[in-house]
C-alpha cells in the first residue's frame, strides 16, 4: 500500500474505499451553494482536495455507475488523468446528459477515483509492425457476439 500526500480544504472526510475490495474512492463536491445543470449543462465541480502522487503514479477520475445510470450524470473526459507533478486543487468536469435539471448539493459524491500506476514509454521508430491474426480490424471487426 503506497502512501499519498493529501490537503483537505473541505469540511468533508478524506476519500475512502466503501468495500474491502473497492478499485475507486469517491470524491464529494465542495460547494458554498448548490449548483443546478440543466440539460446538455457542464460545470468543474470543485472538491477542496489537494494531492501530491508519487512518480510514476496517476489518478483517474471516473462517473459514479448509479449518477450515470439513474440520472444521466456522468463526465466529459472520462477517465480524467490527474498526473503525478499536478497540485492543484481536484476538479470534476461534470455533463448532465439527462433532458431534466440535476442539482449538485455541497457534500454529494460526484465521482470516483482510481490510483494507478504506469509506465511511460520510448518511440521506437519503425517500417513495419508485426503481423497478428486480427491486423488492422478494428471498431467492431471481431464480431457483434
Amino acid at each position: 500500500m503506497i502512501q499519498i500526500k493529501i490537503i483537505n480544504k473541505s469540511q468533508h472526510p478524506l476519500p475512502n474505499y466503501e468495500t474491502s475490495q473497492s478499485a475507486g474512492m469517491d470524491l464529494r463536491a465542495n460547494l458554498t451553494q448548490p449548483i443546478t445543470l440543466e440539460s446538455l449543462d457542464r460545470a468543474i465541480i470543485p472538491t477542496g482536495l489537494f494531492m501530491e502522487l508519487p512518480q510514476g503514479y496517476e489518478a483517474q477520475i471516473r462517473p459514479r455507475s448509479g449518477l450515470a445510470a439513474k440520472k444521466g450524470i456522468t463526465m466529459l473526459n472520462s477517465p480524467g488523468t490527474i498526473d503525478a507533478d499536478y497540485r492543484g486543487e481536484i476538479g470534476v468536469i461534470v455533463i448532465n446528459l439527462s433532458k431534466e435539471p440535476f442539482t449538485i448539493e455541497n457534500g454529494e459524491r460526484i465521482a470516483q477515483m482510481v490510483i494507478s500506476k504506469f509506465e511511460q514509454i520510448q518511440w521506437q521508430p519503425a517500417e513495419v509492425l508485426s503481423e497478428t491474426e486480427r491486423g488492422s480490424g478494428g471498431f467492431g471487426s471481431t464480431g457483434v457476439k
